[in-house]
């Protein structure tokens, strides 16, 4: 198994009254509500927590790009991760993603993904999301109808740019290039290891399916309605033709741990609210734009976890229903093992996105419950799929020598690990 400690930098300063007096945390959200001065603060203690993560054994420290909202402070996860690549030396970096159809031209994201890769030396998962409605449709202004399309040819344009190895043009419907030519290319050959996050669009299994890419399903309803749609998702990997290799699917889920179950609901039940009752606080027009979700999908009847009907439910939701229906795996360590074991096997996912800073959760409670997840629950899941445990195709393959954030170059030139 792998682990992913994500976090997804919610605003933690959204007023009480936040769901009645405003109409949605994304796209129209006053940004009179933003500090920039606490803002500094937040961006600071976000990335210590995920350098904290990788300093306890996760597998990867992980990042995303969103747009307009109090939800996830990141624009650019790119500038997070050169942040990371900088300060960290074992962790994956996890890009989830670039939303590659807002780039004018999508060759930014090559070269953007190509620095990570080398400034990190070879750690970055590379994450193509379509989108939200939110971010896409509504904040950068793009047609729902022709994302998809716009999708499909940033992607070729991506590809050929990673693995050209000499200048070529290009001419798309959308993007036209005299030279394509990228420096750097990355270390990853021939492109590091490419993630989907999706929210339940057929094409979207179809496209991993084909190009043997990590589906990685993004929802805070948990894995019990999940369930559903990653059967689904195997479904058309087994019409494929194509092996049943976990690591083919990731999760991203909700973690809470205490030392007991008591102590969990008492620690983190009024974070949970804060999230699901203000970073998750949507105006469904903007969740589902009329000609984001293509035909096939409404007709498949996979719920939108972002509708306007899922966000009528979340006021209503108590602590005890959470994790009754999955949306949050809380708490002792025995308690999210037995969880999470359920989740694993049940979706049949070789890697986990960990959200464990859940709202406005402050650095101490993040701290206490990274650790005893990546003490006490995470050794114990690692050989979930033993028959599995060589299979690398959906992880990074770092330089085996790399600098470590404490070294220089000159150092390094000193025990002759790079030429003189």
């Amino acid at each position: 198994m792998k682990f992913t400690w994500f976090n997804l930098m919610p605003w933690p300063y959204l007023p009480d009254d936040f769901r009645e007096k405003y109409r949605s945390v994304w796209v129209d959200i006053p940004n009179t509500l933003y500090d920039p001065k606490k803002g500094h603060y937040v961006y600071h203690e976000y990335m210590d927590q995920l350098e904290y993560a990788e300093s306890l054994g996760y597998d990867g420290i992980g990042c995303n790009e969103h747009h307009q909202n109090g939800y996830g402070l990141m624009p650019s996860p790119n500038i997070i991760a050169a942040g990371l690549a900088r300060r960290t030396s074992k962790a994956a970096i996890a890009v989830i993603g670039n939303s590659i159809a807002l780039y004018n031209p999508p060759i930014r994201v090559a070269e953007e993904f190509a620095m990570l890769d080398v400034i990190s030396g070879g750690r970055l998962l590379a994450g193509f999301p379509v989108g939200t409605s939110m971010d896409t449709n509504y904040c950068y202004g793009q047609i729902p109808g022709l994302t998809r399309d716009k999708y499909a040819e940033a992607h070729e344009l991506i590809m050929r740019a990673w693995q050209s190895d000499e200048p070529f043009a290009f001419d798309g419907k959308y993007t036209q290039l005299r030279y394509v030519n990228i420096w750097p290319k990355p270390i990853q050959r021939p492109h590091p290891p490419i993630y989907i996050p999706g929210g339940g669009s057929i094409e979207t299994w179809d496209f991993c399916v084909e190009h043997d890419y990590n589906y990685s399903y993004l929802s805070f309803t948990g894995y019990l309605r999940a369930k559903k749609l990653l059967d689904g998702y195997w479904e058309r990997v087994a019409k494929y033709g194509k092996d049943e290799s976990p690591y083919r699917a990731a999760f991203a889920q909700t973690i809470c741990v205490a030392e007991t179950d008591q102590e969990a609901e008492k620690l983190y039940a009024e974070h949970v609210s804060y999230f699901y009752n203000r970073c998750l606080h949507i105006y469904g027009g903007f969740a589902d734009a009329p000609g984001y979700r293509t035909i096939k999908t409404l007709q498949a009847n996979i719920l939108n976890a972002l509708s306007t009907d899922v966000q009528k439910l979340f006021p209503t939701l108590t602590w005890k229903q959470l994790l009754d229906d999955g949306y949050v795996i809380a708490g002792s360590p025995e308690t999210v093992r037995q969880r999470m074991e359920e989740l694993i096997k049940g979706l049949r996912v070789g890697h986990v996105f960990c959200l464990i800073h859940v709202g406005n959760m402050p650095d101490w409670k993040t701290r206490y419950s990274t650790k005893l997840f990546a003490e006490k629950v995470m050794p114990h899941l690692r050989n979930m799929w033993p028959e599995w445990k060589d299979d690398n195709r959906w992880w990074c393959k770092p330089m085996d020598e790399r600098l470590r954030p404490e070294e220089g170059v000159e150092k390094a030139r000193q025990d002759g690990r790079i030429p003189l």
